[in-house]
């Protein structure tokens, strides 16, 4: 017991001061891709074959089809972080940074052509006001593989602990304000997670959390895939990541909630 005591005075004050504070994510972490029209050759498509989930692509002018023509796009909702694009292209047209914001409020914010971020935006005044000091979830794995669960486990834990901001998890969906969907739709889960949503009670929001949830990832064209979670139900917030870091989930949550700077 001693000894345990001593352990954690030694650990001292643990709780990370995000979003006062930098979240001091580790240097390996591989946050929000720039794209560098400049840099990327015309004729060029290493970075495009290299993609295990076609998230990375040249948009045509719509007459091309192949998606190896034009300005270069990047999905984040595709995007599984994995870094064979960047170690594929010779020019460095593509690279990921250390910023952690990835939430987006609409799909089409999440298709990356510059070095710009459609950051989420806050709700409504009035959902504000219904939901800005006190947020219950409830979290739907639709088909995942836990990875996204174990990040959103982690937001309770001592270091991120959620509970301060108000938001906390809970076990039924007629206790909740939300519902957070993580994993592919499977064709298994469909129903239940229209039932769920239906038993949040209105006004309610919905969070798809990881590509999975937000395209399918690298279960899409698998028989059993269903669709992303805004092909069952309304999404109001999407974060991407295969998985996503706490601190960006986080992130998404408090500017859904007016809690940060759009900047």
């Amino acid at each position: 017991m001693i000894d345990i005591i001593k352990n954690r005075l030694k650990q001292g004050y643990r709780t990370s001061k995000f979003p006062d504070e930098d979240p001091g994510l580790p240097e390996r972490f591989r946050g929000r891709p720039v794209i560098r029209p400049e840099l990327c050759s015309a004729g060029c498509t290493a970075c495009v074959d290299a993609c295990p989930t076609l998230a990375i692509g040249k948009q045509g002018d719509g007459s091309q089809s192949d998606g190896k023509q034009g300005p270069l796009a990047l999905d984040l909702g595709r995007c599984l972080f994995c870094n064979e694009c960047t170690a594929a292209c010779p020019e460095g047209a593509v690279a990921f940074t250390k910023d952690h914001r990835l939430a987006a409020s609409r799909r089409d914010d999440l298709i990356v052509t510059s070095d710009e971020a459609k950051l989420a935006e806050s709700l409504g005044d009035e959902m504000r006001r219904l939901f800005g000091r006190s947020l219950k979830l409830r979290q739907v794995s639709a088909g995942g593989c836990s990875a996204c669960e174990a990040e959103l486990t982690a937001l309770g834990n001592v270091v991120f602990d959620l509970g301060r901001f108000g938001i906390q998890f809970v076990a039924s969906p007629r206790h909740a304000d939300g519902l957070v969907i993580t994993g592919p739709v499977t064709r298994n889960m469909s129903e239940a997670l229209r039932i769920a949503y239906e038993a949040v009670p209105p006004p309610r929001l919905v969070l798809a959390v990881g590509a999975c949830g937000i395209s399918g990832g690298p279960f899409i064209g698998s028989e059993d895939h269903l669709g992303d979670a805004a092909a069952v139900v309304p999404v109001d917030l999407f974060i991407p990541g295969c998985p996503p870091h706490p601190v960006t989930i986080l992130d998404g949550l408090l500017r859904l909630l007016g809690r940060l700077k759009r900047g």
